[in-house]
């Protein structure tokens, strides 16, 4: 049992989760301004081994393991979070305005489960103070934005289809040349307009076309709800097939919480609790989704990063295997605490020996 679980975890469950969610992410904040922390922090969590780099579209990252967006929100804790072993970070969600967010509380654990309950709503202070800290920071490491609708609240009156494709165009003009790829939130599970508007017809391809009129060269990747027929898959990938932005695909939580995820949790306790579940009991389904999309895309052109339920490096090679090129995580984070990381990519070295190969690409699809 390392130092996080016997000694600082016990002390954070003590707390409210996100008043715990804010107090790591405050540390994180203030050790990267300590000098020397973050040599200390890569010396004792970095993983170098030359097989686990992966190289897409110009970018190289040193291992495919990535922080998921949610965790830092904003952008601050970003040269820490450089020194944690990490490939790469993803920030966000980020709008084109300011949101509050869902009302308090928003964030419930269930450690049976080693999961959480996400109920957020996307607070963020906005694209605009988000560019202006990215443009200041020196990065090491590939960044994504998460990219959202603004959410103004359930009391809020409709918005127009074009007015959500410019707050969408909104944010990633602002911040496009701040990151080295976007992800475009289709699907969160906590507000629903999203997955709503882009059921709908032409809204997809819509958003596509003016974000290739904009020349935008950083890649793109679709933050998709969670499919699984054939023919929703095609749909998707015939939408996506005239733009050139589009570089590929991530499988977002599934709203609510569906009886297929088998949970432990006391059901009348659970359904007290707003939000989406995030954490082990996701994987199987998120793998499914996965490896369905991998089987049908054209994987010359495009490239899916996994992620659910990713809490050792058995889990992280399944995606893997199933066809994903990077893979997030950041329930683990508040179960295992930052070692988690090195454990999966040196765990991830020795996955690939064991199966005879060279190098992490070689992996990706094999058991597809």
């Amino acid at each position: 049992m390392n130092f996080y679980r016997l000694l600082v975890r016990p002390l954070l469950f003590q707390l409210p989760a996100e008043m715990a969610h804010q107090a790591g992410l405050t540390l994180c904040r203030m050790l990267g301004h300590v000098p020397g922390a973050t040599a200390v922090m890569r010396r004792m969590y970095q993983c170098h081994d030359p097989r686990l780099k992966v190289q897409f579209q110009g970018l190289t990252f040193s291992n495919p393991m990535g922080l998921a967006a949610g965790w830092d929100k904003q952008g601050t804790a970003l040269k820490m979070l450089e020194s944690m072993g990490f490939g790469f970070a993803e920030i966000g969600s980020i709008s084109a305005r300011p949101s509050l967010g869902n009302p308090k509380p928003r964030l419930f654990r269930l450690p049976s489960d080693n999961a959480i309950v996400v109920n957020y709503g996307l607070p963020n202070p906005g694209v605009e103070s988000v560019a202006k800290r990215l443009r200041r920071f020196q990065q090491t490491q590939p960044l994504g934005v998460n990219v959202v609708k603004t959410n103004d609240g359930p009391a809020a009156p409709p918005c127009p289809d074009s007015a959500v494709i410019e707050d969408y165009l909104s944010t990633i003009k602002q911040v496009h040349d701040a990151c080295d790829y976007l992800m475009l939130n289709l699907s969160c599970p906590n507000t629903g307009h999203e997955q709503a508007f882009f059921a709908r017809p032409g809204n997809l391809s819509n958003l596509l076309q003016q974000i290739d009129d904009l020349q935008v060269t950083t890649p793109v990747f679709l933050k998709i709800a969670p499919i699984e027929q054939a023919d929703q898959i095609e749909q998707l990938l015939l939408q996506c097939r005239p733009h050139r932005c589009v570089a590929g695909f991530s499988v977002n939580l599934p709203a609510g919480k569906p009886s297929e995820l088998n949970l432990h949790a006391d059901p009348a306790a659970l359904a007290k609790l707003p939000g989406a579940i995030a954490g082990q009991p996701v994987k199987e389904l998120l793998n499914r989704c996965l490896r369905r999309l991998y089987q049908q895309m054209d994987r010359e052109r495009y490239i899916i990063i996994g992620s659910g339920g990713v809490f050792t490096a058995e889990d992280a090679y399944e995606k893997i295997c199933y066809g994903a090129s990077l893979v997030q995580l950041y329930t683990a984070l508040v179960y295992h605490g930052p070692l988690v990381v090195k454990q999966i990519n040196e765990g991830l070295a020795q996955l690939l020996r064991r199966d005879g190969f060279d190098h992490v690409s070689q992996a990706v699809g094999s058991k597809a």
